[in-house]
């Protein structure tokens, strides 16, 4: 949709999320990504932290947590892929104006319908990273829908070139199979 025709950003959203505190975060996160695709690459996705108008580089604070959004994601096609080859990176950040919205109460206050957390439903979680995005914050950590574990979601234009590194890429590709009965046990 043309940016002319888009609708205005709901201002008490823009209000409520300028109050928040912007945190630091210093930290190693995960990220899994297709075979030749660099780790520290975001994109512009419809998810639930981008409408598509930002690029947003979507990291797990846990290696599981990382593959339980790709497995959800790769699950949600009509066939589960077999040919693509995916790898898991454990990459360094630095963020400076990092918006934390961890628990289900300051979700809720934001309009999050926390009963529906799980779902796919991401009109309200688009808004808040559009509205974070909007007011200078470099990202986001909020709750995995997929995993017991927070996720850090960073808006890469708004980061220092030097903020994402790689510590380290394991060199062998992920098991789907093994992965599902691993985290099944």
């Amino acid at each position: 949709m043309p940016d002319d025709l888009r609708r205005a950003r709901d201002l008490e959203l823009l209000d409520a999320v300028d109050a928040l505190a912007r945190e630091p975060f210093e930290g190693e996160t995960w990220r899994i990504v297709r075979e030749g695709r660099d780790p520290c690459l975001g994109g512009a996705s419809l998810s639930r932290w981008c409408n598509g108008r930002f690029e947003v580089l979507y990291t797990a604070l846990d290696r599981d947590g990382a593959g339980a959004e790709i497995h959800a994601l790769l699950s949600s096609q009509p066939v589960f892929p077999s040919r693509p080859r995916w790898f898991a990176h454990r990459l360094r950040i630095t963020g400076v104006r990092t918006l934390h919205i961890a628990d289900m109460a300051m979700r809720a206050r934001l309009g999050v319908d926390v009963d529906r957390w799980g779902e796919r439903d991401y009109g309200r979680t688009q808004d808040i990273a559009d509205a974070a995005h909007f007011l200078g914050f470099d990202g986001l950590v909020a709750p995995s829908a997929r995993w017991s574990c927070a996720n850090l979601m960073l808006f890469t234009d708004r980061l220092a070139p030097d903020a994402i590194t790689v510590v380290a890429s394991e060199p062998e590709p992920i098991d789907w199979m093994a992965w599902r009965l691993r985290v099944r046990r």
